[in-house]
């Protein structure tokens, strides 16, 4: 079976059945499935294996023209033990737009190719076979429909890549009691060695929390649920702390009646003061690389956990100790193995591709936004929001559009850092300030943000629209995209290097002037490896180093930053 792992571990049951593998498949260029009431049955002529896109060679089909809906079919079986209590039946993520169908009944619908979700389908269901029906439509064309980095063109072009059609993330049924967890969320306190929980159940009855360390008991509460919502504290025996490289998980265990939840947590805090970032207290420097998350024979999905854990490897292996995930949300698997190894990451939504110049790109943002705050709150290696990448619509909706965003996402999560886009147009005051600067020479970019320390002045090459408070911390979200590839086709920022040396050279010459200044709390380096035709990675699109000596990198990304203790 593809990807049989456990997809989330932040809320794990015994109780679970992995439905990834092969399907029943067809396309529906026609968009005609509905009035044929395929959900009802008829013949799909092609097989796929799921989770993998209907463009990647893993799946079995590898199609990359535009695909505008899809059909899935499977059965399942369920046993009366399984249907005495609920049946939960989830998604990683479908692009774009799913309805679910169980034995010809439709049972949910969900808007949006990025975040998970799940329907109740016990009321579908019958013990013995069950027929599992999903019908995704997905226009990557639509002003309307937020893509990320999927080409709009027919082919992949500049730093727009092969398109994702459909489910592209595990499948999953799951089997709760009656009375259940619904959601929960962790509020680790580093300074007190506390975790306080809030916890959404079914039913009636006493929520119950055990943490531990390494097998040792760190402390339990209890607390009867009211109005379907329950909150309780831990105070912790001892203190390990989440640090970069070091992520030192607590297990937790919620219980509630018969249902068992296994978790895990974080015990860290994150603020900032003045222009640093603290960690537990301590001024990091955030070494960050971006990272699309695209992969040559899954695109949009991994083909095995352990490629999620390699990326994150390679990365560490050069000195960043993060990254931005961009223009995509990756999936939970991934967001445990940055928690597990303790690398921090900055959440951003696929904003590409949809117009928000238009009222209704706010709707288009808004709903699936705060669904992935939500899905992703827990993480502790997730130290920053950025919801929006590069909008360059100056005036207008699209302002109204960011700041009703970023609003609503410091009121979704009051705990972490957010600013209203990476680079692009800014609208107002924010957690943090950041541009993008893809300067090529090292003489003309140092002493670009020199002027940060000696003047006080920012460089932002659209301060035509928007000005630096010259409060806010700073850092710079991109830069470098250096060209390196036999590949005549390929393409980077600036131009090639001629050799090895003047590459190094003028890598070390960027980030040197980045680390040198102590107004800068981070940067981003672009990009940890190759995708497709852009050509700028540190290593090739199948994650091969590109030179001989990578530890020169690590060398150069990893020393004392000014700004750090």
């Amino acid at each position: 079976m593809y990807r049989p792992e456990h997809p989330n571990p932040q809320c794990k049951r015994k109780n679970w059945r992995n439905l990834n593998g092969t399907w029943e498949f067809d396309f529906d260029f026609g968009k005609s499935g509905k009035d044929r009431r395929l959900f009802e049955g008829g013949e799909l002529t092609r097989t796929i294996e799921v989770p993998f896109c209907p463009e990647s060679p893993l799946s079995g089909i590898g199609y990359r023209d535009f695909i505008p809906a899809v059909w899935y079919r499977r059965t399942f079986s369920l046993n009366d033990v399984e249907r005495a209590g609920r049946v939960l039946l989830h998604f990683g993520a479908v692009d774009y737009a799913a309805t679910v169908y169980v034995n010809g009944k439709q049972v949910g619908e969900h808007r949006g190719g990025y975040v998970s979700f799940s329907f109740d389908i016990t009321d579908a269901c019958q013990a013995g076979e069950n027929i599992l029906t999903v019908y995704a439509e997905d226009d990557t064309r639509s002003p309307l429909v937020p893509s990320g980095k999927q080409s709009p063109y027919y082919k992949s072009k500049d730093c727009v890549y092969t398109r994702t059609t459909g489910i592209w993330q595990t499948v999953w049924l799951e089997f709760v009691p009656t009375a259940h967890i619904s959601s929960f969320r962790l509020y680790p306190d580093a300074a007190n060695s506390t975790l306080r929980i809030e916890a959404k159940v079914a039913g009636t009855g006493c929520l119950r929390a055990e943490a531990s360390y390494e097998g040792k008991p760190m402390g339990a509460a209890e607390k009867k649920a009211a109005n379907g919502v329950c909150s309780l504290e831990i105070p912790l025996a001892e203190a390990y702390l989440w640090e970069i490289g070091h992520g030192r998980l607590y297990d937790l265990r919620l219980s509630f009646g018969e249902d068992k939840v296994e978790s895990y947590f974080g015990l860290r805090d994150i603020c900032f003061d003045g222009m640093k970032f603290r960690l537990n207290g301590k001024s990091v420097f955030q070494r960050l690389v971006l990272d699309q998350g695209f992969y040559p024979d899954g695109i949009y999905t991994a083909p095995t956990e352990e490629a999620l854990v390699k990326d994150i490897h390679l990365s560490m292996a050069l000195g960043f100790d993060g990254a931005r995930l961009h223009e995509k949300v990756f999936e939970p698997l991934f967001l445990y193995h940055c928690d597990r190894l303790g690398y921090i990451v900055w959440g951003e939504y696929p904003n590409w591709g949809l117009d928000i110049t238009k009222p209704e790109g706010l709707f288009a943002i808004l709903t699936e936004w705060l669904e992935e705050v939500e899905r992703d709150f827990n993480h502790p290696a997730i130290v920053a929001w950025s919801p929006f990448n590069e909008t360059w619509n100056a005036a207008g909706s699209m302002r109204d559009t960011q700041r009703c965003v970023y609003r609503a996402t410091k009121a979704a999560d009051p705990t972490r850092p957010c600013v209203d886009t990476s680079g692009g147009y800014h609208t107002e005051a924010t957690d943090f300030y950041d541009t993008h600067d893809y300067e090529q020479d090292p003489a003309v970019f140092r002493p670009r943000y020199d002027a940060l320390m000696a003047e006080g002045k920012l460089y932002d090459r659209w301060d035509m629209h928007q000005r630096w408070d010259g409060k806010m911390p700073v850092c710079i979200s991109e830069y470098g995209g250096i060209r390196w590839s036999d590949d005549k086709s390929g393409w980077g920022y600036g131009k090639t290097p001629a050799s090895e040396e003047e590459f190094k050279a003028r890598f070390k010459g960027l980030t040197d002037a980045l680390l040198d200044n102590d107004k800068m709390f981070s940067f981003c380096y672009t990009q940890l490896y190759d995708i497709e035709q852009e050509q700028n990675g540190l290593y090739t699109y199948a994650r091969k180093p590109k030179f001989a000596d990578m530890d020169f990198f690590r060398n150069v990304v990893s020393r004392k930053a000014k700004i750090e203790d």
